[in-house]
């Protein structure tokens, strides 16, 4: 193959040589006496890598491989440095990866969208020790999604007022104080989920006894009859029923 410069006839569209192209031996490179051969050890390239900051698309792609995130979550957490941080120490204390994110992208995401705060601020109101603690009592099923909204609430504007003023306060919620722990907030409002069988077995059977209507919807294949009684349920219990074990046990009930 003989490398050329080609010009082109739009005319004809034809193809023509117009001259030869050089190799790099026709240009007589040579070294540069004023320049010494430079000589990088790999010991010192590994540690200035080892030292370099994990961009986002790789901490994406090790976020969905580490903990089962799907590429859209994972790319979401690495908007930021400070967001994909918050979520590693926290998934580290509760291995909980899937429900953090849900709320790093709901009730999290809705506080910083609203102006009234930045994350600097978000990680002193909620440190990710406490925001483990609440995901770990819904893991473990303590509390429902919705009571660990309260718990969130009631964090927040005592960690607020503390920040900013220094001043020790207390809430309508009791004895309450910004240094209560998670546990003292679900006990003192009582957001403990039902787990007693019978005691809710028992508000089940009222339920059923009090909506025929939507018994028999369920029994002739309306599913959504089911959300109905479910809802009563809750209603009956206070919001304190575990709404999967509810559901649950008012299926086997109905057949």
């Amino acid at each position: 193959i003989q490398q050329a410069t080609v010009l082109f006839d739009p005319d004809t569209g034809e193809t023509r040589a117009m001259r030869t192209k050089e190799d790099a031996a026709d240009y007589r490179y040579f070294p540069d006496p004023d320049l010494p051969p430079l000589v990088i050890a790999p010991e010192w390239v590994n540690s200035i890598r080892s030292k370099l900051t994990e961009l986002p698309r790789v901490m994406a792609e090790r976020l969905t491989t580490q903990y089962g995130l799907s590429e859209y979550d994972a790319t979401l957490l690495t908007q930021s440095r400070a967001t994909a941080s918050y979520f590693e120490e926290t998934v580290l204390l509760c291995p909980q990866p899937k429900l953090i994110t849900n709320w790093m992208m709901g009730d999290i995401a809705r506080r910083l969208r609203s102006g009234d705060t930045d994350f600097d601020r978000l990680r002193l109101n909620l440190k990710p020790e406490v925001f483990a603690k609440i995901m770990g009592r819904i893991a473990d099923g303590t509390i429902s999604n919705t009571a660990a909204k309260e718990v969130f609430e009631v964090l927040w504007p005592l960690n607020t007022v503390v920040q900013l003023t220094g001043i020790s306060i207390a809430t309508a919620a009791g004895k309450l104080t910004p240094n209560s722990s998670v546990d003292e907030i679900i006990e003192s409002k009582g957001l403990r989920q039902m787990n007693d069988t019978s005691a809710l077995e028992k508000i089940i059977d009222a339920v059923i006894a009090a909506n025929p209507k939507n018994v028999e919807e369920y029994r002739a294949g309306n599913s959504k009859a089911l959300n109905a009684l479910v809802g009563q349920i809750m209603k009956g219990s206070q919001g304190k029923a575990n709404p999967q074990q509810a559901g649950d046990l008012l299926r086997s009930k109905l057949g």
